[in-house]
């Protein structure tokens, strides 16, 4: 079987989230008998693909399953093309209406006319992939019109072998020692950089967020504010060469994020060993447990207490963390390929 798996604006997105489950669905399906190709486009690009019309061949690539990873005219294209055709469509839904809020200069009010377009866009699926059962549980309240599925993202635990090797490297650039608290991902007032930046203002503790932030116009107000004028005891490192580094630099993993899908990078602290302290949202409820293998919070103070008990009481980061190694091992990508293969033979 050939399918495509196409990942929209792939250049620009290879550090996000949706790049990093693109590349996991990828090298899950490495592992099984799917031949995959990554543009739709006969050539590589639309430029050779219009060339290839011109002296009469296909534009279009040639392929048994349409599977998207985005949102935008490309994917929108490919979805108008595998229904003319009678190819399966799979539209993964990464993206929705109150996981794009508070991320971007005005991402919050373009939200309802990005509701109307996400029911349109995403009910045109043979079936909608998404990350977990809260998210199926948002698209049918749009409604989409279409089968839904769960699947997780995965985790790449191969990639972030040998990062304890770095530890000292990263600590010792970024100026950090005793129990250091640390998020990595792009710094979103939607990943709760205003509560951590907080957190370190109610506490001692060395903080560190590994990743990119937006300086420019499309930058939120309050991620400027926060990443211009920090709290000493916060550190933006901005973007890390390799995220081993920032795993081996960190011992708690704070995550105050308001709205997630599953959060890729949870699962990355947690294929670490990290103790992991955790917003308690309700996506988070079908993968975690309190007390298991990780912490969750819902104020500030109960994020400030749980971090004090995790400097009084190492034996409990660790054994929060060897949890949570269990945890991240029921993600492994050669699960998710077994359910990618699985699921588009049934619609083929």
């Amino acid at each position: 079987m050939r399918a495509l798996n196409y990942l929209e604006l792939e250049s620009r997105l290879h550090r996000s989230g949706i790049g990093t489950a693109a590349k996991h669905q990828r090298k899950a399906l490495a592992g099984t008998d799917v031949d995959v190709v990554t543009s739709p486009w006969r050539g590589g690009t639309p430029g050779r693909a219009l060339a290839s019309r011109a002296v009469g061949r296909r534009f279009f690539a040639e392929f048994d399953v349409a599977h998207c990873n985005l949102i935008g005219p490309g994917s929108a294209s490919v979805a108008r093309r595998a229904k003319r055709a009678g190819i399966p469509l799979v539209l993964h839904a990464h993206v929705t209406r109150e996981d794009f809020a508070e991320s971007f200069r005005g991402s919050t009010l373009v939200g309802p006319a990005l509701g109307r377009y996400l029911r349109w866009f995403y009910s045109q699926a043979d079936l909608v992939l998404c990350p977990s059962r809260y998210t199926k549980g948002v698209l049918e309240s749009y409604p989409v019109d279409a089968p839904i599925r769960p699947m997780t993202n995965g985790v790449d635990a191969e990639s972030l072998a040998g990062f304890e090797a770095f530890r000292e490297e990263y600590r010792d650039r970024y100026d950090l020692d005793g129990m250091v608290v640390f998020s990595v991902g792009n710094v979103f007032e939607r990943k709760g950089v205003t509560t951590f930046c907080r957190l370190a203002r109610a506490t001692d503790f060395d903080f560190a967020w590994f990743g990119t932030y937006d300086t420019g116009p499309h930058a939120s107000s309050t991620v400027r504010r926060w990443t211009r004028d920090p709290p000493e005891n916060v550190t933006f490192t901005g973007w890390v060469e390799d995220k081993r580094g920032a795993f081996a630099a960190g011992d708690v993993f704070c995550f105050p994020a308001k709205v997630e899908n599953q959060g890729i990078v949870v699962l990355e602290a947690m294929a670490c060993g990290k103790a992991v302290v955790l917003r308690d949202i309700p996506v988070f409820d079908e993968f975690y447990t309190h007390g298991e293998d990780c912490l969750k919070c819902e104020t500030e103070a109960e994020f400030r207490r749980a971090l004090e008990l995790l400097a009084r009481n190492p034996d409990l980061r660790e054994r929060l963390g060897e949890n949570a190694r269990e945890t991240a091992r029921e993600h492994s990508l050669e699960r998710v390929g077994e359910r990618l293969a699985e699921t588009y033979r049934e619609l083929a």
